[in-house]
Order: C-alpha cells, then sequence, then structure tokens
C-alpha cells in the first residue's frame, strides 16, 4: 500500500509547502498547528532562488512575487559614513517586477504565508488548529501524533514541521541543547510614510560596524520597511518572538551610527529581540514513519538570510519522495541523501558569515571569499534530479 494518508505538525512556510507539493501529487494531507488559529504572522524575510525555484515548480511563483519586492544590490555601508563598501545603491521603489528575472528578492513573511494557505485550502488540505503536539508513537504501518489536548492523529507518515522548538526533535533526538552564539538580533517593521525621510540610500541596505549590523529593506510593495539588527554581546538572552526590546535599548545598541539607523530606531518604536543559538547538524532526521524538516531539522544562523529558503526546499522534496516511494522508510532515506549534505553546508557557511560580518573592520572592509559570494550555493536548484 501506498504513502496516502501525511500528517504535517506546524503550518508554517515549509510545511505549508510540503502539504501543497503533496496535494498537488494526489496524497491526503492534514496539517495540525499549535495555534488556535492560522494567522499569517512574522517580518521580513529573503526570498532565495532556491525557495523561487520550488514556487516556479508549483506553479505559485507569480502570486509569490507580486507581493515582492526585487532586492536589489543590497549595498554593505560603513557604519558612520554610510560611504558604499560593496555593491550598488538600490535605488528601486519597491514594486513588484514581472518574476522573469532569476533575483534574490524580499518579501513580508505573512504575504508568503497567507499566498501559501490559500492554495493549500484551494486544493482541499485539511488544517486542524490549537493541536500542540506532546509525542509521537508509532506501530506497524501507522504513525501517531499526541496532542497536549488529550487528541490524536494517525497516519501512514508523520512530518514534524514545528520550527526550532520543535516537539518531533525534542522526542527523537537526545542531548540536543542548543548553544547560545552570543548575539542578539532586534527586528521591527516601519510604515513607508514614516521611513521615508530616512531612505534617501535607497530601498535596502546593510550598514556594517564593529561588532554589529544593521539590515533594512522595503516589503509589501514598498509600504513597510523592515529592520534588523544584529549585535555581539555577553548577555544570554533567550529565543523566542515575545521578549520585548524597548527603543532605548536598541539606540544604544547603535548609538553613533549614520542618522538613516538611528532615525528609523526613533521612527520604530519599541521592538522584539531574541537569541541566537546554534544546533548541532544531524546525521539523520528520521525515525521509523517520523521525520522532520526546516528549523525542526536544522534550525541555523540569519547571517545568509536562507532559513526559510531551507525550509521551503525541504518541503518540496520531501513531498515528491513521499509521491515516488511506497515505503516510508526508503522515502525518508532518499529525501536525506538528497538534503542532509545541502542544509549542512548551508548552516555551516551562515555561522562562518557571520563571523566574517560581525567582525569585518568597516574601515579597512574584504570581504572576498565569504559565503555569501559561493554562487553554487546560493543559486541552487533544489526542484531539479529528483527522479
Amino acid at each position: 500500500m501506498g504513502l496516502a494518508k501525511i500528517a504535517i505538525i506546524g503550518a508554517g512556510l515549509g510545511g505549508l509547502t510540503c502539504a501543497i507539493a503533496l496535494l498537488q501529487r494526489g496524497l491526503k494531507v492534514d496539517v495540525f498547528e499549535a495555534a488556535n488559529a492560522i494567522e499569517e504572522t512574522g517580518a521580513g524575510l529573503t526570498l532565495g532562488l532556491g525557495a523561487q525555484h520550488v514556487f516556479r515548480a508549483l506553479g505559485l511563483k507569480a502570486k509569490v512575487v507580486a507581493t515582492a519586492c526585487p532586492a536589489g544590490g543590497l549595498p554593505f555601508l560603513h557604519y558612520r559614513s554610510a560611504a558604499v563598501l560593496l555593491g550598488d545603491l538600490d535605488k528601486g521603489d519597491g514594486a513588484p517586477d514581472d518574476g522573469e528575472a532569476n533575483i534574490i528578492r524580499h518579501i513580508y513573511r505573512a504575504d508568503l504565508q497567507k499566498v501559501l494557505l490559500a492554495e493549500f485550502e484551494k486544493l482541499g488540505g485539511t488544517a486542524h488548529t490549537g493541536k500542540r503536539l506532546k509525542h509521537y508513537s508509532q506501530s506497524t504501518g501507522t504513525a501517531s501524533a499526541h496532542f497536549s489536548d488529550g487528541s490524536q492523529a494517525s497516519a501512514d507518515v508523520l512530518i514534524g514541521a514545528d520550527g526550532v522548538r520543535s516537539a518531533a526533535r525534542a522526542q527523537m533526538v537526545q542531548d540536543d541543547s542548543p548553544r547560545f552564539t552570543n548575539h542578539v538580533a532586534y527586528r521591527c517593521l516601519v510604515p513607508m510614510e514614516r521611513a521615508q525621510k530616512f531612505m534617501g540610500l535607497g530601498r535596502s541596505a546593510i550598514f556594517i560596524g564593529p561588532g554589529r549590523t544593521f539590515n533594512r529593506y522595503t516589503m509589501a510593495k514598498g509600504t513597510v520597511v523592515n529592520l534588523a539588527g544584529l549585535v555581539e554581546t555577553n548577555e544570554e538572552v533567550p529565543e523566542g518572538w515575545s521578549i520585548a526590546a524597548p527603543q532605548a535599548e536598541v539606540m544604544r545598541a547603535f548609538g553613533g551610527w549614520h542618522p538613516d539607523v538611528t532615525g528609523l530606531i526613533a521612527e520604530a518604536g519599541d521592538s522584539i529581540k531574541w537569541g541566537l543559538y546554534d544546533r548541532a547538524p544531524l546525521s539523520t532526521w528520521s525515525e521509523g514513519r517520523v521525520t522532520m524538516l526546516g528549523d525542526a531539522a536544522h534550525a541555523m544562523l540569519p547571517f545568509l538570510g536562507m532559513g526559510a529558503a531551507m525550509a521551503i526546499e525541504d518541503g518540496y522534496v520531501l513531498a515528491q519522495m513521499l509521491a515516488q516511494l511506497s515505503d516510508a522508510r526508503e522515502a525518508f532515506a532518499r529525501y536525506e541523501a538528497l538534503r542532509i549534505t545541502r542544509t549542512n553546508e548551508v548552516h555551516a557557511a551562515s555561522k562562518r558569515q557571520g563571523e566574517i560580518t560581525q567582525s569585518i573592520d568597516p574601515d579597512n572592509f574584504a570581504l572576498a571569499g565569504a559565503p555569501v559570494n559561493n554562487r553554487a550555493m546560493m543559486e541552487f536548484d533544489p526542484t531539479t534530479g529528483l527522479g
């Protein structure tokens, strides 16, 4: 008997991408989400080329690009003078392009999730909310998810797409404590009407300073500016999106920086912050009829902006293997063979990019040999060679 019924834990980008790809191949999919409603949430993200290849293969590229902003040159600027250290100023207006160019784009996570949710529902997928995974169990031919509300669900296979604090991973992998990387991230959004006077250097830029970077770019057709500041610190900060950072704290972190940086921080008000943690790569993501994808399998640092893309790539490849192969273990083995080397490379490169970027002396700038310049890695197409 084939793998006709799939259960996915988590309605994030990777889980929904996997669900859509499975539904397109005729499999039955149930998605179980811990939140009480599947709502579009989050800040901005970089839409890497690998993710865009997936959306093209799923017939969703036009819908995704319609809400995204071309990334342009994404120049590196000196933190005080705003002198261009690398690249060219991005003078784009943030309006979507026609999607034909093979370029990196920026997108509001809520906009992308909205596109994926609409497609999932159109294809007849079933979503269950308020279902927080407590643990899983397995018997011959079946994997079962047990939820904190006392209910359970069974399927031919179970996919843990439940993020960096994955309950599936916690059960599957022992002694897997995350390691604080001595970095904290600050993030917030500013409407363009308030940000405009600080955007004279173009719609996207990364300001580079000692031990910290400040990235800002437009989203939502140029109507919103996403701010992300990464700072070295010896103060251990928990993970998560619920920690408030007062405006004064962020301003202290970037005191003396270019007026465009401090001006945007002033317009933003309070931010959220979270500690950046590193997890050791795994040799396998699967156990019997249970596997993982995205951050549950390989949470990585944000310095290449490829975390979301890796989850999207995972989801597509896993779906193809489950559709092609009737044996769960064989499908998982093939999935891991296609994905673990790729994600381990990006995991290591993201860490290395952070070490390089956060230690750069902007007065003696050099970025030659940095992972961001590895075109083969950054332009990889996960939809090819799947058999």
